[in-house]
């Protein structure tokens, strides 16, 4: 990543350098700069205060009840993990965690659900039909509270944060829904299988 941001730095650059707008290039810089200062300022008030309530949400039991709510759900997802392994313990409580906009509480127990589905996995090398599920689940993440990105609104100076809530709600219940369907479907055909010459 460092590589791509430094090869984007030095192409406009050069482009300024040649087109004889170094100056501008300077002033563009340094005008990018200060707003990133005052970005981040901004950014840190409101990701504390989100950051906060939902501590306290977590703190109140919130995060037990939608865990709870998502058991029998996630009993259905994955009927191949054994209900009260400690993979489906992990995967649930990422996935509520997740919903709730504690990334940073969803990222180590996301690993553990992985190290976990691992112990059932047959084969060391290849990703299990539920470890991909979860992986999917994972990634497009249902977002009942956006807290960083209202936090990124609220900093940026938008009249009404939160008016993503609901439009953030559908879109990643319907990236969810069509990623499991996805999943489930592949898993299915051959297209999800391993040829056996490469088994």
């Amino acid at each position: 990543m460092a590589l791509i941001w430094f090869l984007l730095l030095a192409t406009g650059l050069l482009v300024a350098v040649v087109s004889g707008n170094l100056d501008g290039f300077t002033r563009g810089a340094l005008d990018g700069a200060a707003g990133a200062v005052t970005l981040a300022l901004g950014l840190v008030g409101a990701l504390a205060l989100w950051l906060g309530l939902l501590r306290v949400a977590e703190e109140a039991g919130l995060t037990d009840a939608v865990a709870r709510a998502l058991r029998p759900v996630m009993h259905r997802l994955f009927p191949d993990v054994p209900p009260d392994h400690p993979a489906m313990t992990a995967m649930v409580l990422n996935v509520s965690a997740n919903a709730l906009g504690l990334g940073n509480a969803a990222t180590p127990l996301g690993l553990k659900a992985m190290e976990e589905l691992q112990t059932l996995n047959p084969r060391r090398d290849t990703a299990t039909d539920a470890m991909v599920l979860f992986l999917v689940i994972n990634t497009s993440s249902v977002q009942l509270v956006p807290a960083t990105v209202v936090a990124m609104r609220a900093a940026g100076g938008a009249e009404n944060p939160a008016s993503i809530v609901g439009p953030t709600l559908l879109a990643t219940a319907v990236s969810t829904l069509v990623g499991i369907a996805a999943a489930r479907l592949l898993a299915r055909t051959r297209l999800g299988r391993m040829p056996p010459e490469l088994a």
